[in-house]
């Protein structure tokens, strides 16, 4: 199976576990890129604007990464999930890092965003996963998230 990890990753943590879900996806037998997503320029006074939108349509099931910011879905991912074309029928998994490991500070509002925009443009999610910063909880959270991800495709 073809799977694009498509990914915004500001300080490389997300970045990180999306290699690692490569690299487990890969051992699989499955062929995986990583697809990253940035802004062009940052002014907080307009919208987010995406420099390259990459072309979904060579992938047969899609994993998005994003963190959380200010309690919420990265901004970026939030102005790229605006500009998603049809995802009729893929198969799709989220995950979003964050750096507290505190339930209320954002991760499954950030989650709640990736489904909502996954699923209005037809996507079907089969997997979500949130995955604190903190040394103690970030390796034993991201090896579930590769088994369990590892799972469903």
């Amino acid at each position: 199976m073809k799977i694009g990890i498509i990914v915004h990753s500001q300080t490389g943590n997300t970045l990180s576990v999306a290699q690692k879900l490569k690299e487990k996806l890969a051992a699989a037998g499955h062929s995986v890129n990583i697809e990253r997503i940035s802004p062009v320029g940052v002014d907080k006074k307009r919208p987010v604007q995406i420099e390259k939108l990459p072309d979904l349509s060579v992938y047969d099931a899609l994993v998005f990464a994003a963190p959380v910011q200010a309690f919420s879905l990265s901004p970026v991912m939030k102005a790229y999930l605006g500009q998603l074309p049809s995802l009729s029928n893929k198969k799709v998994a989220c995950f979003v890092t964050k750096a507290f490991p505190f339930n209320w500070t954002g991760g499954n509002n950030a989650i709640s965003h990736l489904k909502k925009g996954v699923g209005s443009k037809g996507g079907n999610i089969i997997g979500t996963s949130i995955i604190h910063s903190s040394d103690k909880i970030r390796e034993k959270e991201t090896a579930d998230m590769l088994e369990k991800f590892s799972k469903l495709f």
